[in-house]
């Protein structure tokens, strides 16, 4: 295990997130809180220690896969230690647990949240909670690679450490111009979210608030009500976006390159289409039958919104028939695609299961038949169907132990399973207690530490959160 690289790259990211506390900072100013200072001097002491820790290089620069993941999950684990100390110093949330499980489900994109009372926080801290969805939501060490300079092939450990989807790989030659690739795509769709929400007459504050909540399909709100007192306006555009930035970064990349092949090939774009709007007619329709006034509108702005991870509520889907409920639950799981912000298990992973199981069958009837399975147009590496499949078990372990802590606080079975779900997927919002318009507070500190864990193990694809905790991740190469 290579110590002085792991030193050296959490050094920068905490200069980073240091740095970006400067933001907040300056919201205070704008709106006289005092409480922003808090900001300032976490940034000055942040990207002095960033500074001085990264200042000199290591002389072994070299990484592999498992230091890779090991700083990813201690970078994650770092930033939310650091994000939540303005919480606790301010007051805000007083509680160190809570504090950084708010936060966590910030830099997750989770939305879940344990205030009460969101309303009453200042500015300064609002735009913190929010922007940490940016933040996170296409990853820290990705934004580290494309503004610092990092010499090595090995980079790539950390994209795929940290990116979404079963599989990940360079768009370009060099790692540092995939990363600034993903993140220009990434600014261009969160700028022309804002513009659209002031458009739509949309507080300024809020716009920003919504749009760093959109584009890292996180779903914090600044208000109580979430997304309901928007325009139909809003809501609409807001309903596009959740669902473009649920798709992969790679199809954008294809159609700015002018690869439309590239592009229409991609799979778990056309079934991440397919599952939405069939899941939406049928909650329409269930919706009709029961005689339940909601308008399409909220179905459409609802579905995007869990199927994509983001979390925001422009209606309370608690009160949905069963039907409409379990729907949601379902799509949860799903998620978005590989490689976008959004989370749950991805679009593409099932689409891989299925075709898993229908190879099966196939030759269970015909044993001679030989069939490769393919996507996007091309044969599936056995590597690949073994990562997913394995990704699979670990994911249904992770869910089975943490649902089995969060029932000893007694809560009922919807709740403590959709709780479960809403964190692991980074969702937000579930059902019962923690539906739309419910929180994660009445939970005790242990189940918010197994929701803290299950969230960074959502967001980080569930191997690097587990590997930290291996013996053998630790020992020296021999």
């Amino acid at each position: 295990m290579n110590y002085g690289i792991i030193r050296y790259i959490i050094a920068r990211v905490i200069f980073i997130e240091a740095a970006a506390m400067l933001l907040p900072w300056i919201v205070s100013l704008f709106y006289n809180e005092r409480c922003g200072i808090i900001f300032l001097l976490c940034a000055v002491i942040g990207m002095a220690a960033g500074y001085f820790w990264a200042r000199k290089k290591p002389a072994n620069t070299s990484f592999f896969a498992r230091e890779g993941f090991a700083m990813v999950a201690l970078s994650w684990i770092v930033i939310s230690l650091i994000g939540a100390v303005p919480f606790v110093i301010s007051g805000v949330i007083a509680n160190p647990i809570d504090a950084l499980f708010e936060i966590v489900s910030g830099f997750t994109t989770t939305g879940s949240s344990i205030l009460t009372d969101v309303e009453a926080l200042p500015k300064c801290m609002l735009f913190w909670r929010s922007f940490s969805h940016w933040i996170g939501g296409m990853g820290v060490l990705v934004f580290v690679l494309a503004v610092l300079p990092m010499a090595g092939g090995q980079n790539i450990y950390l994209m795929k450490a940290e990116s979404t989807g079963p599989s990940v790989g360079k768009l370009v030659p060099k790692v540092q111009k995939t990363a600034m690739y993903l993140y220009a795509i990434y600014t261009a769709l969160t700028l022309s979210h804002l513009v659209l929400l002031i458009i739509g007459k949309v507080p300024l504050f809020d716009a920003f608030c919504l749009s760093f909540g959109t584009a890292g399909t996180g779903g914090f709100g600044v208000l109580g009500d979430s997304f309901a007192s928007y325009s139909p306006f809003a809501q609409n555009s807001t309903t596009i976006f959740m669902l473009l930035f649920g798709i992969n970064f790679n199809f954008y990349f294809y159609l700015i390159s002018r690869r439309y092949k590239n592009a229409l090939a991609m799979e778990d774009v056309r079934w991440y289409f397919i599952i939405y709007i069939v899941v939406s007619a049928i909650i329409t329709l269930n919706l009709l039958s029961a005689g339940s006034f909601v308008s399409l509108r909220e179905v459409l702005f609802q579905t995007s919104s869990i199927m994509t991870s983001t979390g925001f509520a422009s209606a309370d889907f608690n009160l949905w028939p069963s039907l409409s409920r379990a729907l949601m639950v379902m799509i949860m799981f799903t998620g978005a695609c590989a490689g976008s912000t959004g989370g749950g298990m991805k679009v593409s992973r099932f689409v891989i299961y299925v075709k898993t199981v229908a190879k099966e069958l196939r030759q269970l009837a015909h044993p001679r038949s030989v069939k490769l399975l393919k996507m996007d147009g091309k044969p599936i590496e056995h590597e690949v169907i073994r990562i997913v499949n394995v990704y699979l078990c670990a994911f249904v372990f992770v869910f089975a132990a943490s649902f089995g802590l969060i029932l000893l606080d007694g809560f009922d079975l919807t709740t403590s399973f959709t709780a479960v779900a809403a964190t692991l997927n980074n969702i937000g919002p579930g059902l019962n207690i923690v539906g739309p318009t419910g929180n994660f507070a009445d939970f005790s500190a242990l189940s918010k530490l197994v929701f803290i864990f299950d969230m960074l193990a959502g967001r980080l694809e569930i191997f690097p959160m587990l590997l930290i905790f291996n013996p053998g991740t630790w020992r020296k190469r021999g």
